[in-house]
């Protein structure tokens, strides 16, 4: 099955994905096999180019006891500048992504699925200048055994989303 309209196929997405598609409508949604749900794999199975896909990873730091994170969100062709400019925007000694498990039980959604569309206010989501510019981006659906295409602007209508100047190089 090619790309088909998100909000027609509910049952293709993590429970976040599905309550927060209203903020994106004119997405997409292909199944895929989860085997291949990591960028590169995907990449390679379907021929598609990393500056189409979109990678969002959750990063957290601490600060005088209190927990900082936010959603980064690149291009699979770029790397989130993790121990620069999000260290630096997060006020924190140190920045690293989220464990697997917190990254997973804090998003609803599975590991290999993560995507900014359905995270909730906990998780402030920054996009690099360049995902704002692709036309079509592929981005999780909250599971592995699916992918979601909408326009990379169209992330800025998320709640506490916001374009982030040099996070990737």
């Amino acid at each position: 099955m090619g790309p088909v309209p998100a909000s027609e196929h509910p049952e293709l997405l993590g429970a976040p994905v599905r309550a927060a598609l209203g903020y994106v409508p004119e997405a997409y949604v292909f199944e895929i096999d989860p085997t291949i749900s990591d960028t590169d794999a995907l990449c390679q199975a379907h021929g598609l180019p990393l500056e189409v896909m979109g990678n969002a990873v959750l990063v957290t730091g601490r600060r005088q006891g209190e927990e900082r994170r936010c959603c980064a969100m690149a291009l699979g062709s770029r790397r989130v500048d993790v121990n620069g400019v999000l260290k630096r925007r997060l006020d924190v000694r140190k920045a690293s992504f989220a464990p697997m498990e917190e990254a997973t039980e804090s998003s609803g959604m599975e590991y290999g699925g993560i995507t900014p569309v359905g995270l909730g206010a906990q998780w402030p989501v920054w996009l690099d200048e360049t995902v704002r510019d692709v036309e079509w981006l592929c981005i999780g659906s909250g599971v592995r055994r699916s992918k979601l295409v909408l326009h990379g602007a169209s992330l800025l209508a998320l709640p506490g989303a916001e374009l982030v100047e040099g996070l990737t190089r």
